[in-house]
């Protein structure tokens, strides 16, 4: 029975319900490849969508787009239906949204550097403790001078502005090495390579696109397109794991409600844990105790129980273990741990029957209204009343094409950012240093013009000298040569004695006429 308050998930010697309002408490599907699990995962996805909830899963293998279409019936699952008892089972579709990191199949689904934070984006680069120390600083000094981390672009700018400057950084903020540098540069071109630059930028994706219903009521089940992710699994798991920290931040405290406001599916969970640093799983761990009280329900989705470390698998009350195969000592111990976690049931042995069971069977334990693992029951479990398979292109292109979230988010926005306003700085330094470089040289020009200035007017002096030294050369030569002609010799000795004489004459008779006078 589905009412809003439990909903018949299958049947054993039982009937086996999980209760709407600890669906906050977590969950695990577990089982081998071919058992059930994707099952499993759409009928839960089907009820919660049915009582109003909103929903969140992670495709990888291309088939849960089938929510969107109404199944089709046939003899087993009409057996499986009466064998179980459900009563007035419709085949009927759900209201699906597309969403894909690389905007192919479905709403293109971005985030910023900023939001996205140094902490998660160390461990998709894959950065060692002092690199992810160095980053925290370029994030650090990015949010003190008001830098907005948008995109790729604006990571490498700031890092290069941090790398430039790191003999200013360092006494502030601490050690940054060229090395650290380099190496977050190379890994952002890895990250690059693998569809980054499309996930980081705008317009983000709002949470709360996540958490709507349709015109009937029904939660949105939203569908995110991960076949081509999940080759990037580092990719795959941060951007899940960041859409839980999204929801942990965005959403107020709420405590217990009569029903989760958001259910969230963690597909091929073992992704999220492998090398792992401890400080992660901490985080990891942290996020998954406390987000119930957001009223958001987990579940996480692998083939083996022990893929889950034992601190997150204590916090999953609610718990469907598909048939495990027995191959090796690790899978015998992986049997062996999946039992012990179990409430017993003295009807069978649990270590025994997990290796048994067929493909749509599980072994169930939900929690009950006081919060306590019931009996496991090894049970039969319902049919999704969507269609099993995968839909057209045709299909899936029409969910796309008329949901509102096109409009939203098909186009990119490049708003101006770190990348813009450190290039407007370099621009501003180049011109600053164009600007001195010029008047250095427009100096050095007046300084070499004055100097040639200088050193016209001096040779001008010079040569005026040596002219005036030359016409008086010439004056003296002419003169000498003058001196030297016998006319002007002649002239000249003439001249003297008749001076002389004259001279003499003037003397006597004057002297004579004064002297004749006083002798006369």
């Amino acid at each position: 029975m589905t009412d809003g308050y439990s909903f018949l998930i299958g049947k054993g010697e039982n009937n086996v319900e999980l209760l709407s309002r600890m669906s906050n408490r977590h969950g695990l599907i577990a089982g081998a490849t071919g058992t059930g699990k994707t099952i499993t995962l759409k009928v839960m996805a089907e009820h919660f969508s049915s009582i109003g909830v909103p929903v969140f899963l992670a495709d990888v293998k291309g088939d849960l787009a089938s929510l969107a279409e109404p199944g089709a019936e046939n003899p087993k699952l009409k057996e499986r239906i009466e064998y179980i008892g459900i009563e007035n089972f419709r085949y009927q579709s759900y209201p699906v949204r597309l969403w894909d990191v690389f905007g192919e199949l479905g709403h293109p689904v971005r985030t910023t550097i900023s939001e996205m934070g140094p902490f998660l984006l160390s461990r998709l680069l894959g950065l060692n403790d002092t690199q992810e120390g160095v980053l925290s600083i370029v994030f650090r000094l990015a949010d003190d001078m008001g830098l907005l981390l948008i995109d790729l672009k604006d990571l490498r700018s700031m890092l290069q502005y941090v790398g430039e400057n790191a003999k200013n950084i360092t006494l502030e903020y601490g050690n940054v090495s060229a090395q650290s540098i380099g190496a977050i540069q190379r890994s952002l071109l890895r990250l690059e390579d693998q569809g980054g630059n499309i996930f980081f930028g705008e317009p983000a994706l709002d949470i709360r696109d996540f958490m709507m219903t349709d015109h009937t009521g029904k939660g949105m089940i939203n569908i995110l397109a991960a076949e081509q992710l999940f080759h990037s699994p580092t990719l795959y798991s941060t951007f899940l794991l960041w859409m839980l920290s999204e929801l942990f931040e965005e959403l107020p405290e709420v405590g217990d409600l009569p029903q989760p406001k958001i259910v969230f599916f963690f597909d091929e969970a073992h992704l999220l844990f492998d090398n792992a640093p401890r400080i992660l799983m901490e985080k990891i761990e942290q996020v998954v105790r406390l987000i119930r009280s957001k009223g958001v329900g987990v579940f996480f989705i692998t083939q083996n129980p022990i893929d889950i470390p034992d601190k997150i698998l204590g916090q999953l009350g609610n718990r469907v273990q598909h048939a495990l195969r027995a191959y090796t000592p690790r899978d015998e111990r992986a049997v062996k741990s999946a039992a012990e976690t179990f409430r017993q049931n003295p009807a069978f042995k649990v270590e025994d029957v997990i290796t048994e069971l067929k493909t749509g069977e599980a072994l169930v334990s939900f929690l009950d209204m006081e919060g306590r693992p019931s009996i496991v029951e090894r049970a039969l479990i319902a049919p999704p009343k969507s269609l099993m398979g995968t839909i057209t292109p045709e299909k899936r292109n029409s969910l796309i094409f008329s949901s509102p979230m096109g409009t939203k988010y098909s186009e990119t926005i490049d708003r101006e950012s770190a990348y813009e306003l450190l290039q407007r700085k370099v621009e501003e330094r180049m011109a600053e240093e164009k600007e001195a470089e010029e008047k250095k040289q427009l100096e050095k020009e007046q300084k070499e013009l004055e100097k040639q200035r200088l050193a016209e007017e001096k040779a001008a002096e010079k040569a005026r000298k040596e002219e005036e030294r030359r016409l008086l050369s010439e004056e003296r030569e002419k003169a000498k040569a003058k001196a030297n002609n016998p006319l002007n010799k002649v002239a000249k000795t003439t001249l003297n004695t008749v001076t002389g004489d004259i001279g003499r004459k003037i003397a006597r008779g004057l002297l004579g006429g004064i002297t004749k006078g006083l002798f006369k």
